[in-house]
């Protein structure tokens, strides 16, 4: 089958038309973006180790095959090695500095700019390989998302909320014609309630959650009852079947576990009645100090022009971009994190961010005129 996909290539490059001027052109470019790409997934790879490092080499072999191809067509006039385009380049200088989940994910996204597939010059099978591609940088880029911690997680929402609240804060106060000291207590008392309402709320989420665990997970003082239980009454049974298994499956699984306890067969391998194993939620304590310095750092911003003294509207301006700037880079940040496009993900932040911000804005400007 092979061979006759070859013949089937030979015969279609022998049949094509002269190329133009503009397809030698086209062909080049995409010859450079290959090897561009071939260049980012080696890059990548050499700060991996194991699966992962394999995965991105077998990559970066497919992506010559593909320059083969534009080479082949191009023939003697290939001309001088080329630059990929702008986005490719700077994939690749992040993957030489970096090579984290940020760089996989922009990566899926350029595999799935792929022209191949309304290109006639290039094969149904590149066209299939890059749309693999795709899911493959999607694979690993989830890989990278998993391993993140949850407190980078909280970083990003935590200075988030505290961007956006606080500037609604200060905004709406300034708007009422208070004078600058008034608004910069305000802005500071409301980063110190807003950080100790998060610090607050996330200790007792995190003690909550672990006291729930604690009551969920089995007490391995159960396990030796077993050997004294009625085998034909077997009440094991009903710990399977309150654990979420039908009951026919609990009486053969608890049946399973009272033979593997008969003198002279070996244990289970597996635990009778096993502790759960649940994601690491770490300490209320050091959830609390988490939350609390990620949302003061982000409060601490709309506050910043009316620290160096400024007032007015000079000072609502300045807070507005200095906070619209963090926006733009949480937005990202959290588009990345989804797998979804980092500056649509940015300008909606914004959106919410301004909107939140503007509303207070229009409720104080009414309060300074009803007090007017």
């Amino acid at each position: 089958m092979r061979d006759n996909r070859r013949v089937t290539e030979a015969t279609d490059h022998a049949s094509r038309p002269p190329a133009s001027p503009a397809d030698v052109r086209r062909w080049r470019r995409y010859l450079a973006d290959e090897h561009a790409e071939a260049a980012v997934y080696r890059d990548l790879a050499s700060r991996r180790t194991g699966e992962e490092r394999e995965i991105l080499l077998e990559l970066a072999e497919a992506e010559k095959r593909h320059a083969a191809h534009w080479i082949e067509l191009l023939g003697d006039r290939v001309g001088k090695p080329r630059r990929g385009d702008i986005r490719t380049r700077l994939l690749g200088f992040l993957a030489r500095r970096f090579g984290s989940v940020f760089v996989l994910a922009l990566a899926q996204r350029a595999e799935a700019r792929s022209p191949y597939e309304a290109d006639a010059d290039a094969t149904d099978r590149m066209a299939a390989d890059e749309r693999i591609h795709e899911e493959v940088l999607r694979g690993l880029a989830t890989r990278g998302r998993n391993r993140l911690s949850g407190t980078f997680r909280a970083a990003v929402f935590g200075a988030n909320d505290g961007l956006v609240s606080n500037l609604a804060l200060v905004l709406g106060v300034s708007a009422t014609g208070l004078p600058t000291p008034a608004v910069l207590a305000t802005g500071l008392a409301g980063l110190l309630a807003g950080a100790l309402s998060m610090g607050a709320g996330e200790y007792v989420s995190v003690r909550s959650q672990r006291e729930l665990l604690e009551a969920s997970t089995p007490n391995p003082e159960a396990k030796r009852a077993l050997p004294h239980l009625d085998v034909d009454a077997n009440e094991l049974t009903l710990v399977y079947r309150a654990r979420g298994m039908s009951p026919e499956a609990a009486r053969e699984h608890a049946a399973e576990v009272l033979a593997d306890l008969q003198p002279g067969r070996p244990a289970s391998p597996t635990a009778p009645i096993a502790l759960v194993d649940h994601e690491a939620i770490g300490t209320g304590m050091s959830a609390a100090v988490s939350s609390f310095c990620f949302f003061a750092s982000g409060a601490a911003i709309p506050v910043l022009p009316y620290l160096f003294g400024l007032g007015g509207t000079p000072a609502v301006l300045v807070a507005s971009v200095l906070v619209g700037i963090a926006l733009l880079g949480t937005g990202a940040v959290v588009g990345l994190l989804s797998g979804g496009p980092p500056l649509a993900r940015a300008l909606r932040q914004l959106a919410i961010g301004f909107g939140a911000a503007g509303a207070t804005y229009a409720l104080g400007l009414l309060f300074n005129t009803t007090v007017a």
